[in-house]
C-alpha cells in the first residue's frame, strides 16, 4: 500500500483565474495569459513574454498594514491556501498536529532587486525597513502558520521547478509516518508584475533569462510556449500558487471529508548533470517517475494520465519525452499526457501543483486538459498527447512530473479511491 493521503482541500491562484474550476474553464478555452513584457513594447529588434497574476486581491486576514510586508509569493500562498482550507471544509486545526509545507524557487528576488534599484538611486534611507520580511523565503509558510496559530513543522523547499510536488510528497510523508494529521502544502511564485517597469526599473533577472536564451523568437504570443511541439522554441516565465489539505485517512473520515484524490507516491532525486539542462537520455526523470510508483505499490500500467513538466524548451522536452516513452513502453499510446505551461506560462517552483491542481479538476469531470499551444507533436512522442480540446476519459491514476533546473526531478502518483 502506499502513502494513501487524502487531498481533501484545492486552492489556486493563476494567470488564468483563481480557482480550480476557472483556471480549467480558462484553459479549456485556449485563453492565453502570455503577453508581452512592457519594457519591449514598440522595441521592433527584441519581444519578451510572461504570464503574469494581476487581479489578486490578498485575503482579509492580509489586509491592511501587514500587506505591506508580505511579498505577493506569499499573497499568493495565502491566497490559495485560504481557499484551499474553505473547500476542505475543516473547522478546526490542531496547532501541533499541523503541518505546513511550502516550495518556491524564486520567493522574493523581485523584491529584492527594486530594493538594490531604490538605494542605488535614493541612498541608505530609501532601503524598507520591511525587506527582510518580504524576501526571506520561509515567510510565506511563516504568514500562514501565524494567521491560523499552527506550531507544528513549518517547511519551506526549495528545488527550482520541482519545488511544489516535493513540498506536497514531503506533507504527505509527515503523515504517513504519523507526525501530523493534517498538512498544508503546495508551491507558489510572485512578483513578476510587482513595480516592474516603475520608474525605468526592470530586473536583472528579467533580462537574463533572454540573454541565457530560454525565450521564443516569436511575435506570437501563442507560439512562445508549444509544449512537445516539433517547432518549439523555448519557456515563459509565470506566477501563481497551488495549494491542497492533506489529511491522514483517520483524520478525513473521522469528520466526514470527501477526498478529491488520495496521495499515493513521491519520487525525487538528482541528474546530477547540468546547472540547466537536464540528462538528455531522460533516466533520471524516468527514476524518479518509478521511485513515486513504487512508493504508491503501483504498477506503470495503472497510470491514467501523465501531468507532464513540459516547458516547450528542446532540452527539457526531449528529455522528458524519453523518460514518458521508455517508462510506459509498449503501453505508451494508452497514456493521456497533458502540459498546462502553453497558454499558462511557467509558473516555476509553483508548477507541479497547478498542474496538479488542473489534473485534478479533470478527474472530476472526467476529462484530462490537452496541450493549449502545441499543434505538430515531437515525431519522437510514443504518448498519447493531448491536444486542441480535453479528452475525455475514465481515470483512476494520475502521474504528475516536475522537473527543474540543476536536475532537480519530483514525480507524484495520485489514486482515484484510498487504497487501505
Amino acid at each position: 500500500m502506499g502513502l494513501n493521503v487524502a487531498i481533501t482541500g484545492i486552492g489556486v491562484v493563476s494567470a488564468l483565474g483563481h480557482s480550480p474550476a476557472e483556471l480549467y474553464d480558462r484553459l479549456a478555452l485556449d485563453e492565453v495569459a502570455i503577453r508581452e513584457v512592457p519594457w519591449t513594447v514598440g522595441d521592433p529588434d527584441r519581444t519578451e513574454w510572461w504570464a503574469p497574476v494581476t487581479d489578486l486581491v490578498p485575503p482579509e486576514w492580509m489586509q491592511g498594514r501587514k500587506l505591506e510586508g508580505i511579498d505577493p509569493f506569499a499573497q499568493n500562498a495565502g491566497a490559495a491556501i485560504t481557499d484551499a482550507l474553505k473547500n476542505s471544509g475543516i473547522e478546526t486545526l490542531d496547532p501541533l498536529r499541523t503541518a505546513i509545507v511550502i516550495g518556491t524557487s524564486k520567493n522574493g528576488t523581485q523584491s529584492m532587486e527594486r530594493a538594490q534599484f531604490d538605494v542605488d538611486r535614493g541612498g541608505r534611507d530609501s532601503a524598507s525597513g520591511k525587506y527582510q520580511i518580504r524576501v526571506w523565503p520561509n515567510l510565506a509558510a511563516s504568514q500562514i502558520a501565524m494567521n491560523w496559530g499552527l506550531h507544528g513543522p513549518c517547511l519551506t523547499i526549495s528545488t527550482a521547478c520541482a519545488s511544489s510536488l516535493d513540498a506536497i510528497g514531503t506533507g504527505a510523508r509527515l503523515i504517513a509516518s504519523g507526525q501530523v494529521d493534517v498538512a498544508l502544502v503546495g508551491g507558489t511564485e510572485g512578483g513578476l508584475g510587482w513595480r516592474v517597469w516603475e520608474d525605468g526599473f526592470v530586473p536583472a533577472s528579467a533580462y537574463s533569462r533572454s540573454n541565457f536564451g530560454m525565450g521564443a523568437k516569436t511575435d506570437d504570443p501563442r507560439r512562445a510556449c508549444m509544449p512537445f511541439d516539433a517547432d518549439r522554441g523555448g519557456m515563459v516565465f509565470g506566477e501563481g500558487a497551488g495549494m491542497f489539505v492533506l489529511e491522514s485517512e483517520e483524520h478525513a473520515r473521522a469528520r466526514g471529508a470527501e477526498a478529491h484524490a488520495w496521495v499515493q507516491g513521491w519520487g525525487t532525486l538528482s541528474d546530477a548533470y547540468h546547472p540547466s539542462t537536464p540528462d538528455p537520455s531522460g533516466q533520471w526523470e524516468r527514476l524518479a517517475m518509478e521511485v513515486a510508483l513504487r512508493e504508491a505499490g503501483a504498477d506503470a500500467d495503472q497510470i491514467d494520465v501523465v501531468a507532464a513538466h513540459g516547458t516547450g524548451t528542446a532540452k527539457g522536452d526531449v528529455a522528458e519525452i524519453h523518460a514518458i516513452n521508455d517508462l510506459f513502453g509498449d503501453r505508451a499510446g494508452e497514456v493521456s499526457v497533458m502540459s498546462v505551461k502553453g497558454t499558462l506560462g511557467h509558473p516555476t517552483g509553483a508548477a507541479g501543483a497547478i498542474a496538479l491542481a488542473t489534473a485534478l479538476e479533470g478527474l472530476r469531470r472526467g476529462e484530462v486538459m490537452h496541450t493549449g499551444g502545441t499543434t505538430v507533436p515531437d515525431p519522437a512522442i510514443k504518448f498519447d498527447l493531448v491536444l486542441d480540446k480535453p479528452k475525455a476519459r475514465d481515470i483512476d491514476w494520475i502521474q504528475v512530473n516536475a522537473f527543474g533546473f540543476g536536475g532537480q526531478n519530483a514525480s507524484l502518483v495520485v489514486s482515484r479511491e484510498s487504497q487501505s
